[in-house]
């Protein structure tokens, strides 16, 4: 299975997490358990962490990669560093913290994150 997946369908986004509404986005079968997927929500990347383990169990950040210039994060390597889930990305290894899209090597940046949660079957966000 490819491991990035680009989600779409006929109904019309606005922009990920601006709207306020709540919007289901795939369902718990299209996501990897342990890694990360790409949704296209209105022209933009979502990537999407599948951590079952966790409390939290799903997370959205951007999956623009501001050091390497490319939308690449979803295939990035998940891991913790001092207690934080973080993605290394898959360019130039920099690690984003998935709770607060902070950079851990350069806390400057800081990527876009989204509200999403794994309701039953249904993926959402927003």
């Amino acid at each position: 299975m490819n491991a990035e997946k680009i989600f779409k369908d006929n109904i019309k986004y606005e922009p990920a997490n601006e709207s306020g509404s709540i919007k289901v986005i795939c369902h718990k079968s299209d996501l990897v358990e342990n890694s990360g997927v790409c949704a296209l929500i209105d022209g933009e990347q979502v990537a999407l962490f599948y951590l079952p383990h966790t409390d939290k169990k799903i997370f959205a950040v951007s999956n623009w990669d501001p050091f390497g210039k490319a939308n690449v994060l979803s295939r990035g390597i998940l891991g913790d560093i001092k207690g934080k889930i973080v993605v290394a990305s898959p360019l130039y290894k920099q690690h984003f913290d998935l709770e607060s899209g902070i950079c851990i090597e350069d806390t400057a940046i800081k990527l876009k994150t989204y509200a999403v949660s794994l309701e039953g079957d249904s993926v959402s966000i927003g």
